[in-house]
């Protein structure tokens, strides 16, 4: 990655870029391309695979209710250089970014938010222009902002208020991990924040870069059920971990780390698994410590409203929030055979 500073960086892009108009339904590396005469503005979805997202449905919910003529287009690759080009098309407006391009298309981008360049992962980019009127692609993390949405929008003001300042956790050692990390450290002021995970490799190197970032301190990693019955209890937990049976040692004795988190006094739980169906082992043991359970389908939309409001300059307040969040948890119960 290159360097950065703590607002922005900037870089060189690797090529010359031709703007062209890109435009199909799915776009999957070389399958041919069509035009986007029909629509005023285009946004993409950038990964690989990609296929079950909900993205363009959320945003062309969105999109549908401000009247515009505009959609988010499957761009499914594992190839970042011709993505590149779509990005410098005309109509081009901005991009969701996932897997497993979070981390790599970083140099290929102008600028980085303070989100983005803290957490070192982006799942944005937007447009930017400067006063001579070139556009720069800027990259952001929307998904710390659905964390802290997620959590926020789902309790009262007064236990959110509580939430400042004690213990939290995180079960997981992955990419989610660094956004639940700033969230919790950034705005919630949580500290300790403890780590659970069957690879404690992971978890240091995680640790590692929060604190090269700036934002790593006061992060504990729990090595045994025993240690977590010892600590002070955490308020809030963000579980980043897929929903799947324990089979290894190292896997069940994450489960028992877990029951010992939320053995005693209870909290909020946000369940980042919601697929394929948010009720997994973790906010059922949530559930039976009387704790809290806030769905990950929570953070999907807020980070997603956080997106919308840098493509269509609109606060969030001012987007459908209600109607679009109805239509997404349609979409999900439909997936889920409920």
């Amino acid at each position: 990655m290159a360097s950065v500073s703590s607002s922005t960086m900037t870089s060189t892009l690797a090529q010359p870029l031709t703007a062209i108009g890109l435009a199909t339904d799915h776009i999957i590396d070389d399958e041919p391309r069509h035009n986007t005469d029909r629509l005023d503005r285009v946004a993409y979805l950038f990964g690989h695979p990609i296929s079950h997202s909900l993205s363009p449905s959320f945003h062309q919910a969105i999109y549908d209710s401000l009247s515009l003529k505009w959609s988010q287009l499957f761009h499914e690759s594992l190839s970042i250089p011709p993505f590149l080009e779509a990005m410098r098309a005309p109509k081009f407006i901005g991009a969701s970014v996932t897997m497993p391009h979070k981390v790599a298309i970083i140099p290929y981008l102008d600028k980085l938010t303070p989100e983005g360049a803290a957490i070192g992962a982006i799942n944005t980019v937007f447009l930017e222009e400067t006063d001579e009127g070139r556009r720069l692609l800027v990259g952001t993390n929307t998904d710390c902002i659905g964390i802290r949405e997620g959590i926020r929008q789902n309790i009262s003001k007064e236990q959110y208020t509580t939430l400042k300042g004690r213990p939290a956790c995180i079960i997981g050692g992955g990419g989610t991990s660094r956004a639940a990390v700033y969230a919790l450290v950034h705005w919630l002021e949580c500290k300790p924040v403890y780590f659970i995970n069957r690879d404690a490799d992971e978890v240091a190197t995680v640790i590692a870069e929060c604190k090269a970032a700036g934002f790593g301190e006061n992060l504990v990693p729990v090595t045994s059920a025993a240690h977590a019955q010892s600590l002070a209890k955490p308020a809030v937990i963000v579980s980043a971990i897929p929903d799947f049976p324990p089979k290894t040692d190292a896997e069940k004795e994450v489960r028992g780390m877990i029951k010992a988190m939320m053995d005693g006094d209870s909290g909020v739980l946000l369940e980042m698994c919601y697929h394929p169906s948010s009720n997994t082992a973790v906010s059922r043991i949530a559930t039976e410590s009387k704790w809290q359970v806030v769905p990950g389908t929570e953070a999907m939309v807020w980070q997603g409203f956080e997106q919308a409001k840098y493509w269509t300059g609109k606060e969030v307040a001012d987007l459908p929030v209600e109607k679009v969040k109805t239509v997404i948890h349609a979409l999900l119960a439909e997936r889920q055979g409920h």
